[in-house]
């Protein structure tokens, strides 16, 4: 089992800054990516940014230049820096952990979100 709790949202003005953390606790050995999703009211939840084993990391064209996602070498927490924020990155922000407990058997877990509300 893997558990994942946020914390760091918040009410902030466009153009301000936040900082998501998401603390991993359990078998965080397993785990190969970590990311992390968003979920605006009456939209699909989408990926942020998700970071690998050996840093590798991906991003939305949307957060491209603005956000970044980094973790501790012991993988036990992942951030995401949010600059520039737009009204439009208001939503719901998820960690996410995938990994494998075996050969065909990966998982995903997720923390229980937290919201982030950008004021125009």
């Amino acid at each position: 089992q893997v558990q994942l709790v946020e914390s760091g949202g918040g009410l902030v003005q466009a153009g301000g800054s936040l900082r998501l953390s998401c603390l991993a606790s359990g078998s965080t050995s397993s785990i190969n990516v970590m990311g992390w999703y968003r979920q605006a009211p009456g939209k699909q939840r989408e990926l942020v940014a998700r970071i690998s084993n050996g840093d590798s990391t991906n991003y939305a064209d949307s957060v491209k230049g603005r956000f970044t996602i980094s973790r501790t070498s012991a993988k036990t927490t992942v951030y995401l820096q949010m600059n520039s924020l737009k009204p439009e990155d208001t939503a719901v922000y998820y960690c996410n952990a995938a990994g494998e407990w075996g050969p065909n058997r990966p998982y995903n877990y997720w923390g229980q979100g937290t919201q982030v509300t950008v004021s125009s």
